[in-house]
């Protein structure tokens, strides 16, 4: 049969529309480049600035970092738009998610100082500028650039005067991106005339838009960076050459710590002045000028011959949910020296980067002595486990989705007297311990997920045949195989926090005692790192986030399960029970050693019928030289203040549910503002659940912490109280039991991201949070505030 003739065929009418918006969109560009010339991206340096100009490092920068990083400094940056430094300025913005769990193929990465080096690079990749790029004249400055038409907009339109944004607004960390180009920026501004800068919170102070707009309008140029003080080129000197030995015992050491530190925020203590620097490989020696190596991951293969490890500055603005500072002094040069190079092994050969060796970090490292090793890991056990949340993600959503709200983490002792024995153990398992990140895009996941469930499990079995055959007759469950931090170091037990798709560690035993705790090994250790830290790729598709979820409930569950074993064999049962109600039999078999279960008792000494509860109070005793406190209520001299936060502190059920996940609580004093940080601890039945993890919620027990300054990254709401009227906030948080329950609260006591106040709370944080902790802060993020 003929086609219908009397219609147009429906390609032709695509290909018609799709020429039509061509067209336009050809015209509108080419309405820029008739009036302003050709595009041109360059770096925007200059020598020197002209008489009278704005100048970006004392001016621009201080009210960029105070009023647009706090939304646009990470990978979940709005339209991967990061501000904190100059460089991610000029680089501008892309529409393509870095967060997509939902992608079939790997995306290709956009590391800012990484991937790509010059602004012309990035356009190759697809992003767009935010700055004019054509010819300079303050008309093409103003009109081509939609940072500059993003501040009027927001000047023109400023926030309905009303508590609450209207739903126009879409707050959702998944919400839509719309990435306006200058091009298009008058079609954008029609549609959407409230979403101007800073979105969703009030506009800038007239002298903050001015000094902005100014500087745009001025062609957005900037000096170069001052070079580095010396003080600061002699340390990196020192460390670049013991980072860079020869041999290879030293060439192993320094892939080893490469691979561990590659995402910390390394600072000299021997230098008066703090600043920050990155571990990255170059294929450059010390003495040259540094040539990143790029790759996915940090154990992937170089593809050159000799890598050299160079300590490069960390030029971008500190933001907290990325910042892990790391020391490197002398005593942490010998204390490495005497680990990796002074101790009695040898390394036959280097490994390969092949993916099956360099993935499996007890293939890889396998002449390294675990021993060193794993006191490497615990000298810094906060970094350590905080990588795996602040590491390559910035929020640990795929991770989180497996641990509770709330638990401690012990360490077992690096020094117990089996340790050889451990050693042969992993030695001789190595093939079981292998990690999704050997793989690329994985199309198959339920696939893969049940061969790991498979290796898992036959790890589980014959670790709990080492434990009996090792430990069953010595007793070895005792409080001395908790590790007390040599005496010294605070890194021996830590809290975590978690906050929904993001979460806090913090060293010690902070708040209530929780529910679970974890008790970490070294090949557990080891394995979290490889799986969520090197190993794990934030731009790899579905299927290796899927599957890297699905694993890491394997290994809570064996953290978990180490913690189940210190306490009597009844208990186990009980506490096991507990902690996976709605879970299957097969999922409580992994928290589970039947062999060592049943053949050892536990060689503490319990009294109480409350042995979990007996062994956290064993361990305070233990740790109680090494555990701060900093953060505790107790601390609190004034009892005005102290009281009211402890009876919040103790909060549990309905009005906890009600609580945001994270608050921020200033309360005003006669000697100064005092900061608190009030988090909400939502319970589960289990943490088994892939999806609808909602189906194993137990309101009612959900519990409430307060803590002493600050914690956590994105703060959900901001909270001002008057001590005065503390007991009177403290009595309504109390009686929440809805929304408007909680909505009066806000009306009473919130500063929401509505309010005018807004900016000049925030900077009071700010101004807190570093004077309270110079070395660990880090600028918040505004992107979880919620509109409540």
């Amino acid at each position: 049969m003929s086609p219908d003739r009397s219609k147009p065929h429906l390609t032709w009418i695509i290909v018609l529309l799709t020429t039509f918006i061509g067209a336009c969109a050809m015209l509108k560009g080419q309405s820029f480049e008739s009036r302003f010339g050709p595009s041109a991206p360059d770096e925007r340096v200059v020598e020197k600035l002209p008489v009278d100009a704005v100048d970006f490092w004392t001016e621009v920068k201080p009210v960029i970092d105070k009023r647009c990083v706090v939304c646009h400094g990470c990978y979940d940056a709005p339209c991967q738009l990061k501000m904190s430094s100059v460089e991610g300025m000029v680089r501008g913005a892309s529409p393509d998610r870095v967060y997509q769990s939902s992608r079939l193929h790997a995306a290709p990465p956009s590391r800012l100082f990484v991937d790509a080096q010059a602004v012309t690079e990035w356009r190759d990749k697809g992003f767009h500028p935010i700055l004019n790029e054509y010819t300079d004249s303050p008309t093409a400055n103003r009109e081509a650039s939609v940072m500059y038409r993003m501040l009027k907009l927001k000047e023109q339109h400023p926030l309905p005067d009303a508590p609450q944004l209207p739903k126009s607004f879409d707050l959702g960390i998944n919400r839509k991106q719309v990435c306006t180009q200058a091009e298009t920026f008058d079609d954008f501004a029609a549609k959407h005339p409230l979403w101007g800068m800073p979105y969703a919170l009030p506009g800038l102070a007239p002298e903050e838009q001015q000094v902005l707009l100014e500087w745009v309008e001025q062609g957005a140029v900037h000096t170069a960076r001052p070079p580095l003080p010396a003080a600061f080129g002699e340390q990196v000197a020192q460390w670049e050459t013991f980072l860079n030995g020869d041999s290879r015992k030293q060439q192993l050491m320094s892939r080893y710590i490469y691979e561990h530190l590659s995402y910390a925020h390394l600072y000299f203590p021997e230098v008066d002045d703090v600043r920050f620097f990155s571990l990255v490989r170059s294929s450059t020696p010390p003495g040259e000028d540094i040539q990143v190596i790029a790759t996915r991951r940090p154990y992937e293969d170089p593809g050159v011959e000799r890598v050299y490890y160079r300590i490069r500055e960390y030029v971008a603005t500190i933001v907290d949910k990325t910042h892990m500072p790391y020391a490197l002094d002398s005593a942490r040069m010998t204390r490495w020296q005497s680990l990796f190079v002074d101790a009695d092994y040898t390394v036959s050969q280097l490994p390969s980067y092949t993916a099956e060796q360099a993935s499996n970090p007890f293939r890889a490292f396998a002449e390294l002595p675990i021993t060193a090793r794993y006191k490497f890991l615990l000298d810094e056990a906060q970094f350590t486990i905080m990588a795996f949340i602040k590491g390559p993600v910035c929020r640990g959503e795929v991770a989180l989705d497996v641990i509770d709200d709330n638990f401690w983490v012990f360490f077992t002792d690096p020094d117990r007297p089996t340790a050889q024995q451990l050693e042969t153990f992993l030695a001789e398992n190595a093939e079981s311990l292998t990690l999704p990140a050997m793989t690329g895009d994985i199309y198959r996941p339920i696939h893969h997920w049940h061969r790991y469930a498979d290796q898992q499990s036959a790890f589980l079995a014959k670790k709990d045949q080492f434990l009996a055959d090792n430990y069953g007759e010595t007793g070895a469950t005792t409080i001395g195989a908790f590790w007390d931090g040599d005496g010294r170091n605070d890194n021996a037990a830590l809290t975590v926090y978690r906050h929904f798709d993001n979460a806090t560690v913090l060293k010690g035993l902070q708040g209530q005692p929780p529910k679970t705790a974890w008790l970490v090994d070294y090949s557990l250790l080891e394995r979290i790192h490889y799986l969520l830290v090197a190993g794990y790729d934030v731009y790899g598709n579905v299927g290796h986030q899927l599957d890297t979820r699905l694993y890491m409930d394997f290994l809570r569950m064996e953290g978990e399960a180490n913690f189940l074993l210190t306490l009597p064999r009844a208990a186990r049962a009980r506490e096991r029970d507990f902690w996976y109600r709605d879970a299957k039999d097969e999922l409580k078999a992994y928290v589970s050693s039947p062999v060592f279960e049943n053949r050892t008792e536990t060689g503490i000494d319990y009294r109480t019928d409350d042995p979990k509860l007996e062994l956290f109070s064993l361990l305070r005793k233990r740790l109680a030289a090494v555990l701060p406190r900093h953060h505790d209520l107790a601390t609190l001299d004034d009892a005005a203040l102290r009281e009211p936060l402890q009876r919040l502190h103790r909060l549990r059920g309905a009005p906890a549910t009600v609580l945001p996940e994270h608050a921020m609580l200033r309360v005003t004093t006669s000697g100064g503002d005092e900061f608190f940080t009030l988090l909400r601890n939502t319970a589960y039945s289990s943490m088994t659940a892939v999806f609808g993890e909602d189906d194993n919620r137990v309101p009612d027990e959900d519990t409430a912490t307060v803590l002493r300054g600050f914690v956590g990254a994105y703060p959900n709401a901001l909270l001002t109280v008057d001590e005065q009227k503390l007991e009177a906030f403290v009595d309504a948080v109390s009686r929440l039991k809805s929304e408007d329950d909680y909505a009066a609260l806000l009306d009473r006591y919130g500063v929401r991201r509505t309010d005018p106040r807004f900016w000049q709370f925030s900077d009071a944080l700010h101004d807190g949070y570093r004077r309270s902790d110079p070395l660990a802060f880090g600028l918040l993020d505004y992107n979880r505030l919620e509109n409540r």
